[in-house]
């Protein structure tokens, strides 16, 4: 990892310095929190509930182990919820204002079977900071099977990637269970750990405890108290991380692996030759803005522009200032990558995956284009 790359831009951009103080002003002028509201708690409280309850459901009903299968799938279902939305926002510190309730909602991610202190480095440090660019961000840096990056190698069977990456994403909630411990150990021999005020000891001892925890609650026990055989509990295991894999891997790419999100690579010096702010319009996608539902389901990540602008702001509000972004936006005369259904956006990530799984040229030419420059 290249640690040492910056974002400069010679013109010392106003676009965010702008928005910043109009978003800032939406709140004042509406006597509104940033962080959590009534709607938030309700969904915590929703989502939560109904997992743990298809939880209890599996240990205390006694049914026929195929009939139990639905609530695994529940579970599953709702472990995405939970992972987009309440987990996802505190972690980000943007649940409350208090440090210790974004702890005990950031918890939350332990019920995903991942761990809260390899999440934060992938995804708050290296994510955010360094979105879309090959060797930083972790999210487009997957292994030999899947190509989405323009600068990994390019294998003859990603041609293919399109039709049968959606089956492998499933897998990435399962991948959390065992990866977590590699990148805790990269981490570590990187600085990253050090970097982020803590120490290998510290984060290893928890990243086991809660290891061991989880794979007690979710296989174990329901072996131990349920007269399900115990490849009945591993198939439901299994579909569990398979649905919820498959809904967090999708809505994470279509927001970052479509057409019109870009994949700058550093400059000669090693450094982005833009703003970070214009760079984040510049690598991501909204998609589906009208769709209440989803918005509610996924944490407002059908929002991500405004989540990379302002992850510090709970996702509840983040339709509410999208107009005001986009406008922004427009007024410097930047890109503004919206998607408007689902499935636009869907088939958009499928077109990217087959353009990226061909040759090389006709990757770059979909996603390589010249960097938008405010006026």
């Amino acid at each position: 990892m290249n640690s040492t790359i910056k974002f400069i831009n010679q013109d010392q951009s106003a676009f965010f310095p702008t928005l910043r103080k109009r978003v800032n002003q939406y709140f004042k002028e509406n006597n509104i929190s940033r962080f959590a509201n009534r709607e938030m708690v309700v969904k915590t409280v929703t989502l939560i509930s109904l997992y743990l309850l298809s939880y209890l459901s599996i240990l205390m009903l006694p049914w026929n182990a195929w009939l139990l299968l639905p609530f695994a799938i529940l579970m599953g279902i709702t472990k995405a919820g939970i992972g987009m939305t309440v987990m996802h926002d505190a972690l980000h510190g943007s649940y409350s204002k208090n440090a210790f309730v974004n702890k005990m909602m950031g918890n939350s991610i332990y019920m995903l079977g991942a761990n809260a202190f390899v999440w934060k480095v992938q995804h708050n440090v290296l994510h955010h900071t360094y979105t879309n660019i090959h060797g930083m961000d972790e999210d487009i840096n997957t292994k030999v099977v899947i190509r989405l990056s323009q600068q990994a190698p390019l294998r003859s069977f990603h041609r293919f990637q399109h039709i049968y990456v959606f089956f492998l994403y499933g897998f990435m909630t399962l991948h959390l269970l065992t990866n977590d411990f590699f990148k805790l150990i990269n981490y570590q021999r990187t600085g990253m750990v050090t970097k982020q005020n803590s120490t290998i000891d510290k984060e290893y001892t928890r990243l086991v405890i809660f290891k061991i925890l989880y794979v007690f609650f979710v296989i174990i026990l329901p072996i131990v108290l349920t007269p399900l055989l115990w490849w009945q509990v591993l198939i439901g295991f299994l579909m569990m991380h398979l649905t919820a894999g498959v809904i967090l891997s999708t809505v994470f790419q279509m927001a970052h692996i479509v057409e019109g999100a870009h994949q700058p690579m550093p400059n000669a010096e090693g450094n982005i030759d833009n703003a970070w702010a214009i760079h984040q319009l510049q690598t991501t996608a909204n998609f589906a803005r009208k769709s209440r539902f989803l918005n509610w389901f996924i944490g407002g990540l059908n929002f991500q522009i405004e989540h990379h602008l302002f992850p510090n702001i709970c996702h509840v509000h983040y339709r509410k200032i999208s107009g005001i972004v986009e406008e922004t936006a427009k007024e410097f005369h930047l890109p503004y990558n919206v998607k408007p259904s689902l499935g636009q956006a869907l088939q958009s990530h499928i077109r990217m995956l087959k353009a990226l799984g061909q040759d090389i040229q006709q990757s770059t030419s979909v996603s390589k284009a010249p960097l938008a420059r405010e006026f």
